[in-house]
């Protein structure tokens, strides 16, 4: 698989041993090659030495100095105190982890240059840990390039990384890193060789235009991150080219539950859910694997097209599985789909991890037996102890929650006798189809772009925080008619336990300002069955304001919700605000949608917040986060399964998007051979995707 040379292990590398290694593995390092692939995340100016007296606060800087005194002082904690002198002013460096040795070297005459980022102290101007080394009488050697700063990992420290990229840079020529991307692809779109690129990116020339850098944007940059989506999207296409070489059960449906299915609801589908049924018809009725992925706003009745193309299996005298991403949606495809297909005399199954084990032994015997013609279930569906007797439909609902290798896993459950199931994947959140084609290469997509009749769309109104005594008013308004409302509490930061904090703290507040209305809480620290219970509540309408993080975000059915705040609006993505405000406007009466925002806002975020109240259609959402480009939440490994990408960014990058379908073509006509070594290369050997063929 690609060049041997390719293939040297990190610890070919003098000082690499196997702790460090396990600790570079972290950041995706393996061969001597990975490291060269281990990008900057920005770069810092190194060049010149700046005076001391005409420092800055927040300034990262270098400075060169002469120690004046080196003293270890006890203030709350034990600290180490260097006083710098350069004839313009003095500098504090304070060390809060040090050893005696460092204190040693660091005594009275010693000069030293340092570097990091200048801050304001109790004794003037200081530097907390900076970077340093002794330098000897007279000015050292400065650097000549701008200094890469690297994603860290426990236990490599920046000097660590530099140096041993700066040893695979010196070995390009005999590490063997290839440029696999024929000329007739290169030569078009004036991108430099990979060789220049790597250089560049992790040496720049002092001259650059550092904002072009920071933003990705550099040529260098482009080239590698062209090369990176080249890859993903040829290996997506491969992963489909094999699929349609697999066998699959033809599904005819000769009892005709299709047509009784249709027949017992209640309403008529909707032009846009009959072509998109009639997309997947077409494919079950094929001897080899359908791969579908049903794409379409909240709301538009995904699931009732699924239902169908599970009732086509089930009459076809075989089993459909539903993969949900939580316990609660997968508890409510369950109670769904089961009040759809009990009249028809067909039981439907739930198996998920948290089930006692004789409920969930029980219901996977009958699974095992065929007693159970379709089951829904989270990703312990495709635990080892899960066996079905005919599986021939696996329905993936939210894509993104999963990854493509769960619902490879999946799948791989319903082989039998050389037949592979058919998949069809849903995903509420609309992407724009440029998009679309990378991100869902591997698959054929239809798409419902029409909601239900009697869906009123949502109004969306942008309110600053200052205004929340107005917006608790509404609510009560609400209440007192009848209605419910739902509270989404700040996303503060990364941690799930501030988050839940905050919910809690809402919650107590808004049950003291509500006082006659009953308030629940929902938040990821609490148990399933806890959330069940409380969302169980608020759907009986016993719970009329219902506070949560935003575990709420998919699946929650309630049409009697008509009030949805979402606190610090302005944190969130446009996708996110898109599928929370999904949660009301589910019934006929009208809704509302309350962003509230803490001023002053951003350019950005004021933009995301226009686009979101001007707009109630997904796909132009989509288009206009695509646009917008905030920070990834528009697409990005959590949303499409896809491998985490090390250089690209699919918003960023859609531009290259036109000549990567083109390049893909070539490569895969004309260069068969190169793929390999470039799937080695940006995905790695372990089958992330599954079968990469």
């Amino acid at each position: 698989m690609g060049d041997p040379r390719e293939q040297r292990p990190v610890t070919a590398l003098r000082g690499v041993g196997a702790a460090l290694a396990a600790r570079l593995a972290v950041l995706g390092v393996e061969q001597v090659q990975d490291l060269l692939f281990v990008l900057p995340t920005r770069y810092e100016d190194r060049t010149r030495v700046q005076p001391i007296g005409s420092l800055l606060p927040g300034s990262r800087v270098v400075v060169e100095g002469e120690v004046l005194l080196t003293e270890v002082v006890f203030r709350r904690r034990r600290q180490m105190l260097c006083r710098l002198a350069d004839g313009s002013g003095f500098l504090t460096l304070r060390f809060f982890h040090f050893s005696k040795s460092q204190q040693d070297g660091l005594a009275r005459g010693t000069r030293i240059r340092c570097f990091g980022e200048v801050r304001r102290g109790p004794l003037g101007l200081e530097i907390v840990h900076p970077e340093y080394r002794r330098i000897a009488d007279g000015p050292g050697v400065l650097e000549d390039r701008l200094t890469p700063v690297y994603p860290m990992t426990e236990g490599v420290t920046q000097g660590r990384l530099r140096m041993l990229i700066g040893l695979a840079l010196r070995e390009l020529d005999t590490a063997g890193v290839r440029e696999w991307l024929p000329e007739s692809i290169l030569q078009p779109l004036g991108l430099p060789s990979l060789r220049t690129a790597l250089e560049f990116v992790h040496r720049p020339p002092v001259d650059v235009a550092l904002d072009e850098l920071e933003a990705g944007r550099h040529p260098a940059q482009r080239r590698l991150a062209f090369e990176e989506l080249l890859t993903h999207h040829v290996v997506m296409r491969r992963l489909r080219d094999t699929a349609r070489t697999d066998s699959a059960t033809p599904l005819h449906d000769s009892v005709g539950l299709v047509a009784r299915f249709k027949a017992s609801l209640p309403y008529a589908l909707t032009g846009a859910q009959t072509r998109s049924l009639e997309d997947i018809e077409r494919d079950l009725q094929q001897a080899q694997p359908m791969v579908r992925l049903v794409q379409g706003d909240v709301g538009c009745g995904k699931t009732v097209v699924a239902a169908a193309a599970a009732a086509r299996a089930i009459g076809s005298g075989c089993q459909a599985a539903l993969m949900a991403p939580t316990e609660l949606l997968a508890g409510q495809h369950q109670k769904n789909l089961d009040a759809w297909f009990r009249p028809l005399g067909i039981t439907v199954g739930l198996v998920t991890g948290s089930q006692p084990a004789r409920t969930r032994r029980s219901a996977l015997e009958a699974v095992a037996a065929g007693d159970l013609q379709l089951v829904v279930g989270t990703h312990a569906l495709f635990q080892d102890g899960v066996q079905f007797h005919k599986l021939a439909l696996v329905i993936v609902d939210e894509q993104h929650r999963f990854g493509v290798q769960q619902r490879l896993r999946l799948a791989e459950k319903g082989l039998h006798e050389s037949r592979h199931p058919h998949q069809l994947i849903m995903t509420a959140t609309p992407i724009p189809r440029t998009l679309a084609m990378t991100a869902y290469a591997d698959l054929d997509v239809s798409i419902i772009d029409e909601l239900p009749p009697g869906r009123t769309p949502v109004k969306t109104v942008v309110a600053a925080q200052t205004r929340r005594d107005e917006v608790v008013a509404r609510i009560a308004a609400a209440c007192r008619e009848g209605r419910q409302a739902y509270w989404v509490c700040p996303l503060i930061d990364e941690s799930e336990e501030l988050q839940c904090q905050a919910a809690e703290e809402t919650a107590v507040s808004l049950t003291e300002a509500l006082s006659e209305f009953r308030v629940g809480l929902v938040h990821g620290r609490m148990k399933a069955k806890e959330k069940e219970s409380v969302m169980l509540e608020f759907k009986a309408g016993r719970i009329q304001l219902l506070v949560a993080t935003t575990v709420i975000e998919v699946g929650v059915d309630v049409p009697n919700a008509t009030v949805m705040v979402i606190e610090n609006a302005e944190r969130m993505g446009l996708a996110q605000l898109h599928q929370l405000r999904g949660r009301v406007g589910r019934g006929s009466h009208e809704s509302s949608c309350v962003l509230l925002y803490r001023a002053p806002l951003g350019a950005l975020a004021r933009a995301r917040l226009n686009a979101i109240r001007d707009s109630n259609d997904g796909f132009e959402i989509a288009q206009r986060d695509l646009e917008l480009r905030g920070p990834g939440e528009l697409l990005g490994t959590r949303q499409t399964g896809l491998a985490r990408m090390r250089v690209a960014d699919l918003a960023r990058d859609v531009d290259l998007l036109p000549e990567v379908h083109r390049a893909a073509e070539t490569l895969l006509a004309q260069h068969p051979d190169r793929i390999a070594p470039l799937t080695a290369r940006w995905i790695g050997s372990d089958d992330k995707y599954g079968r990469i063929g």
